[in-house]
């Protein structure tokens, strides 16, 4: 499958998943009270200190809000979050994304010795596997694409990155099926090597 292909069928399906929410404006001073209960894994401000937890701040409004839409209706399941936010409407969810997404990052730490392969399966995929550039997605620097709805990837932590290509590749997650057929093509010295280059980024 191409790259181009595959950025076709990404943008279709972000755009389909977030149509019942597209009249709605996140407020992200009324979601910073509601991300109370997030802070004790995410950080107060989404920068998270525990590396198998996501850092959050800086990620684009409408990925997020995707992402806890998918958690909270059980089409992404973790098991950490179970319940958490069954109680939050889809304006809530979207005022606490809209809060995270305004945060600044903290820069992602580079791992010494950080593999070659990681940076060439970034900025340029690889051919023989059918694999495009996360580059093409995710943009040169990590910073993803908000108004698209590709995530920020720069400076995450290579833990959580880890699980969650891990997870992808397993098919664990139903709602990226893309991102499924992608991974299921990386062995775990592939991801090991993508997670260590991606959290250097910044």
């Amino acid at each position: 499958m191409s790259a181009i292909r595959v950025m076709g069928l990404l943008g279709a399906l972000l755009a389909s998943g977030t149509a019942s929410a597209a009249d709605l404006v996140g407020d992200g001073a009324r979601g910073q009270p509601l991300t109370t209960l997030c802070a004790a894994c995410h950080g107060p401000s989404g920068n998270s200190l525990v590396p198998i937890f996501p850092a959050l701040a800086g990620q684009g409004e409408r990925y997020l809000n995707q992402q806890l839409l998918d958690i909270r209706d059980n089409r992404r399941v973790v098991p950490e979050m179970a319940g958490t936010l069954a109680g939050f409407s889809d304006q809530d969810l979207l005022d606490i994304a809209s809060w995270y997404a305004s945060q600044k990052p903290t820069p992602g730490e580079a791992q010494a010795a950080a593999p070659q392969r990681g940076q060439d399966l970034y900025r340029s995929g690889d051919l023989a596997l059918g694999l495009p550039a996360c580059s093409g997605c995710h943009s040169p620097d990590g910073a993803g694409a908000a108004l698209a709805g590709f995530p920020r990837l720069g400076g995450q932590h290579a833990p959580y990155l880890i699980k969650r290509l891990t997870d992808f590749r397993q098919g664990d997650d139903a709602a990226a099926p893309i991102m499924h057929r992608i991974a299921a093509k990386l062995n775990d010295d592939d991801i090991a090597a993508l997670a260590a280059y991606i959290q250097a980024l910044r």
